[in-house]
């Protein structure tokens, strides 16, 4: 590991900072919790805490001596000033001297203490931080260091690893005795360059900003040294099926398998390679997989195990359900189990947490990090891969062996772990995977963007190229290449997005093209080009989708984007009406043939759309042919309002929400009578 410590940039930070108020200290606390946050090997999601002993203007604009110290809710990689909440330093190290504190009066100190009331609680290692004398000190949880010390003699090898250069803190869950134990070992001998605390992770500090970072990246790179010495061969792998299936084709199967055992759906976010598939194709990985958490504050993201499923045989993936699905049980059983034997010492009882897996193992394949969004199966997946990395070192030079299982679920179930996770009301629409077809723009792009509204995790097709490229970084969703008319690209496009998010819930048929022409003497080319997007494309989205909605096992949602052109034909527009008029039928046909298996299919019938399947130049040219206006004509409709791609996104949002609705079709035009259905 290297130092990424760069004057100038250092320099940057106090220029910079200083314009807004922000001492010195503060400004190269905030640049080396950045280098520390952004290295995964040091720190992951929110993991780790950094803090600077200085001073601060009161309110009153008195001179007052504060640690400031990261606090709840910030990650080290982004952190700015606001992040690191300044709390009166005299007030905490009056604490030390109580024989016992509680949690509960540790933060409600804390938060008395703080000169800005309105900033983030601090970390819950603020105690640790402000016992030790040091003016910055750096907590992180480096793979290389738990590999070491994730060990049955993990204190030897430590002690052999660092000598009297670092002291040694027996594991204590964070809080009030953690911090007096950290400053009593370190006051046992005044020269140690910091506290390697164990199965936790590293302290190290210094009297500036870069002494503390740089010991830190020394005693890290001093552990690496160590896992490459005397390492034995690991993972003797396992006999797998002659063609093991895809991702895309186990995702959506697992997590229907997830939803079931636990009563809703979760979102899906697949890793793999050499060195996880080492991992868990290995003979011995329902031992070394099963120990526990490396460190114990991963647990809130992960659980304390993760499941491990059979290796699936891609000719036989009804025998892959079966065992997976008992896997799955098994995992929930032995969770269960878990918290009645754990939970019988807690006053008062805890209320158990939902026993669904959140990391899960697929020999030959890969890991699943399992969320309840796409971020929390992103943080799960994260860690997965930190933890194969950590086992699989603590693996090659002795035997892993993490905290307790008491001491993990402590962790789990301390109220204040629990706090950082920001449990909320969800969204209307969370836990739903949502595909928007042509949804680069347009009504497509609105849509996507009202279902990112209401929760939901948005994959938006569309033809490659830039537009798709900036639509899916503009909205934060999943951009995938999809042409509709190529017989194969719709069932390759849901491969994707079940394989990034595990599956799909809603779908949105909106790609389209307004082909004109007489009927009569239009060229044959052009209905077939017309009927090949505006029908078959359809046809072929649908099709992809309840294939994934059958593995899944709980229904689905089916929504065309239909036009008026098919209730009321418009001269010259026979080409687009045609094939629209059979998406209708089509529409009721998924309806009638899938609705036993809890498919609901509706459709939303638009006109005179500001940005919608009519070009500006198809309605600039039609309203000149009547002679009036485009402004005209676009509020031409009975009630006089301009109708736009936002009205019928809002369309789409409303029928799937409406769970007993299907085989209808919505109007949304601002009244057309000629249009209505009857």
């Amino acid at each position: 590991m290297k130092s990424m410590w760069v004057e100038d940039d250092a320099k940057r930070y106090i220029e910079r900072y200083a314009q807004h108020g922000v001492n010195a200290d503060i400004a190269l606390r905030v640049y080396t919790s950045r280098l520390l946050g952004r290295d995964p090997a040091l720190v992951l999601h929110g993991g780790g805490n950094t803090s600077v002993k200085t001073q601060v203007n009161d309110p009153m604009g008195r001179p007052t001596d504060v640690l400031c110290v990261k606090g709840s809710g910030w990650d080290m990689a982004d952190i700015e000033p606001a992040g690191l909440p300044a709390v009166r330093l005299a007030p905490l190290l009056e604490l030390r001297g109580l024989p016992k504190l509680s949690d509960e009066d540790m933060v409600n100190i804390q938060r008395c203490n703080l000169l800005d009331s309105s900033a983030p609680n601090p970390s819950v290692e603020t105690l640790l931080h402000a016992f030790l004398p040091h003016k910055f000190i750096d907590h992180t949880h480096a793979i290389a260091v738990l590999s070491v010390s994730d060990q049955p003699d993990g204190a030897a090898l430590c002690d052999q690893l660092y000598g009297k250069r670092m002291g040694r803190v027996p594991y204590i869950m964070p809080g009030f005795r953690l911090a007096k134990k950290a400053a009593e070992v370190y006051e046992a001998d005044p020269t140690v360059e910091g506290l390697i605390l164990e199965k936790h992770g590293i302290f190290t500090f210094g009297d500036s900003a870069r002494e503390a970072y740089e010991r830190m990246i020394a005693h890290v790179s001093t552990a690496e040294a160590r896992l490459q010495k005397n390492r034995k061969p690991v993972f003797v792998p396992a006999q797998l099926p002659a063609r093991v299936a895809t991702a895309a084709e186990i995702a959506p199967i697992l997590r229907g398998l997830l939803a079931a055992g636990g009563g809703q759906r979760m979102i899906l976010e697949f890793r793999t390679n050499p060195a996880i598939l080492n991992y868990v194709n290995g003979r011995e990985v329902e031992r070394y997989s099963q120990v526990g958490v490396v460190t114990p504050d991963h647990n809130i993201r992960t659980k304390n195990w993760p499941a491990v499923l059979p290796a699936p045989d891609a000719t036989d993936l009804g025998a892959f359900r079966t065992g997976a699905a008992a896997a799955i049980e098994r995992f929930t059983a032995r969770y269960r189990a878990y918290f009645a034997t754990h939970n019988q010492r807690q006053d008062p009882p805890k209320v158990e947490l939902d026993a669904v897996p959140r990391v899960v193992l697929v020999p030959g394949v890969g890991l699943f990090g399992v969320g309840a969004s796409a971020s929390a199966a992103k943080i799960a997946a994260d860690i997965a891969e930190n933890t194969v990395q950590t086992i699989t070192d603590a693996e090659a030079i002795g035997r892993y062996e993490c905290a307790s299982e008491a001491d993990l679920f402590d962790l789990e179930y301390w109220s204040l772990e629990q706090a950082k996770l920001g449990k909320g009301k969800e969204a209307r629409l969370a836990r739903r995977v949502v595909v928007v077809t042509g949804g680069a723009s347009g009504i497509g792009r609105a849509t996507a963007a009202a279902f990112k509204q209401e929760g939901a995790e948005v994959a938006i097709l569309d033809l490659p190229g830039e537009s798709l490229t900036a639509a899916a970084k503009a909205l934060k969703c999943l951009g995938v290449p999809c042409d509709v008319t190529d017989p194969k690209a719709a069932k390759t496009a849901f491969a994707a997005v079940a394989q990034a998010l595990g599956g799909v819930d809603i779908v949105v048929s909106n790609a389209g093209r307004a082909w004109q022409g007489k009927i009569g003497t239009v060229d044959e080319q052009v209905l077939r080009d017309s009927f090949e997007l505006n029908f078959y494309g359809h046809q072929r989205v649908a099709q992809a989708a309840v294939d994934i909605f059958a593995k899944q096992g709980f229904g689905g949602v089916l929504l065309f984007n239909a036009s008026k052109q098919a209730v009321n034909p418009g001269p010259d527009f026979g080409p687009y009406g045609l094939p629209k008029a059979a998406v209708l039928s089509l529409m009721r046909q998924y309806a009638i043939d899938h609705g036993p298996q809890g498919v609901r299919s509706n459709a939303v019938n638009a006109d005179r759309i500001r940005s919608g399947l009519l070009t500006d130049a198809m309605i600039a040219n039609r309203s000149q042919a009547r002679g009036v206006s485009e402004k005209t004509y676009m509020s031409g409709n009975l009630l006089e309002k301009e109708v736009t791609a936002e009205d019928v996104a809002q369309a789409f949002v409303s029928l799937a929400l409406a769970d007993k609705t299907t085989g209808a079709i919505l109007t949304v035009d601002g009244g057309n009578i000629a249009a209505a259905l009857r």
